[in-house]
């Protein structure tokens, strides 16, 4: 862990035209968070104080995205896109400014641990001046290489295009990771040219200035998966797809039962308690909590949702934001929440929207029901109180509240409130015409003629 104040510079300019997207690219998401806001996170996690991120022109959404995360990050404009040394010098103001520890990150890893983020830090901590982090890579083309010499001490790191056939062969990689504990990294930067073929400046070029000047650099390295880069979307999906795998195993690993894994979809914020069972093909978006021993059956959607230790939802349930649902809450098949919350014991179990007020505990919602809550241009709320019973094929018109212990009789539109331990009916009287249905098909028979 970092031992005094560190600054994060995320990288965050590039437009992504390989994505084919008028969004750019680090706003693209994966598990319900953008890919700035997972490594945002990452160096939060990390321990990391401060955190400024450098963003192109016009990317007032990608600024906008970093607040999301921390109120306190400082964003900075490259004006143009001349190389990730001309990228971090964006953020000069901020990098004059402090005095600790210095990370250089990138918008488009969203794999990368903040686990490995604490190893940079304790290689800097032993003394290294200088810790870039590395991977091996299977096919090492196009990636620039980190050269050390036989003491294991890194001497230069060389783009692909500008490398040897020699220092091609070597297989240790640069992931574009950096951190630095400098006395004048600002110097140091403004030290690098643009001589190499794309005629950048490149901010791998510090490791051989920093040599001359008697500075120390280290490389470190970690799984190549974790430093995935994403350019496209199909980069995206692979992604996606590692992402979920650990989100899968992680859950498993403390005390969730999937019996499916990989048909479950999981948020990077998803909160899932000891045993608690999942069947196949349930989806969970952003900021969905699952307490002890709750069962989350088949075809589920949550979202924004907390489910209480031993509830039982589904199959084909969505919960919505601001599903509240207490301990031992049923919500069955086809049962839609949202907004509502539900105490303990509470059930909906059949065919139901609940939109926007409160059931109470061990109120039963019946087959049907149908919270009214919006009269075309306000939402109101409805209220069940305790140990109510609102009969099936009920709409409760809002604003409306059911008294505790009240019944509400099958097929009635409640637009009134019904008083604790009373019966509500509203029906039309009942008419039955004996011998009308015969007489109607012999009447509708003589128009085929």
């Amino acid at each position: 862990m970092p031992v005094q104040n560190t600054l994060s510079v995320i990288l965050a300019a590039g437009k992504g035209t390989r994505m084919r997207s008028d969004l750019p690219k680090p706003l693209h998401q994966i598990a319900g968070n953008t890919l700035l806001g997972h490594v945002m996170q990452v160096a939060i996690s990390a321990g990391h104080q401060q955190l400024a991120v450098v963003v192109g022109p016009e990317m007032d959404n990608v600024r906008e995205d970093s607040l999301k995360h921390s109120q306190d990050t400082q964003s900075y404009v490259q004006t143009q896109q001349a190389g990730t040394a001309d990228a971090l010098l964006a953020a000069r103001s901020a990098l004059t400014e402090h005095s600790g520890d210095v990370f250089v990150l990138f918008a488009d890893t969203p794999l990368l641990r903040s686990e490995t983020l604490n190893r940079v830090s304790d290689a800097l901590e032993q003394g290294a001046n200088i810790v870039v982090l590395g991977f091996e890579a299977e096919d090492p083309t196009g990636y620039g290489r980190l050269l050390t010499d036989a003491a294991g001490e890194l001497t230069a790191i060389r783009e692909h295009n500008d490398a040897t056939e020699q220092e091609r062969q070597t297989k240790l990689c640069n992931s574009g990771v950096m951190a630095f504990r400098c006395p004048d990294l600002l110097a140091l930067l403004d030290q690098i040219e643009n001589n190499n073929a794309k005629q950048e400046y490149y901010l791998t070029d510090i490791v051989e200035i920093a040599r001359k000047s008697s500075l120390s650099s280290k490389a470190i390295s970690c799984d190549e998966a974790e430093l995935l880069g994403i350019n496209d979307r199909v980069q995206l999906a692979g992604a996606e797809h590692k992402y979920q795998e650990r989100l899968r195993e992680d859950a498993m690993r403390n005390g969730a039962t999937m019996i499916a894994p990989e048909t479950v979809w999981l948020s990077y914020d998803t909160v899932i308690g000891r045993d608690v069972i999942i069947e196949p093909n349930v989806f969970m978006g952003p900021k969905v909590k699952i307490e002890d021993n709750a069962l989350i059956r088949a075809n589920s959607h949550l979202e924004g949702a907390t489910v209480g230790s031993g509830s039982r939802i589904g199959p084909f349930a969505r919960l919505r934001p601001g599903a509240q649902l207490s301990s031992g809450v049923h919500v069955g098949n086809f049962v839609e929440v949202k907004n509502v919350e539900m105490g303990e014991g509470a059930k909906a179990n059949h065919l139901a929207y609940l939109g926007d007020g409160s059931v109470g505990e061990g109120a039963n919602i019946g087959a049907g029901t149908i919270f009214c809550n919006y009269d075309g241009f306000r939402k109101h709320t409805t209220t069940v109180k305790k140990g109510a019973f609102v009969g099936s094929n009920s709409a409760l018109v809002a604003p409306v509240e059911i008294g505790e212990g009240a019944f509400v009789g099958s097929g009635s539109v409640v637009t009134k409130n019904v008083p604790a331990d009373s019966l509500m009916v509203e029906r039309a009287p009942t008419t039955i015409k004996e011998g009308w249905a015969a007489k109607f098909r012999k009447l509708m028979s003589r128009h085929k003629r």
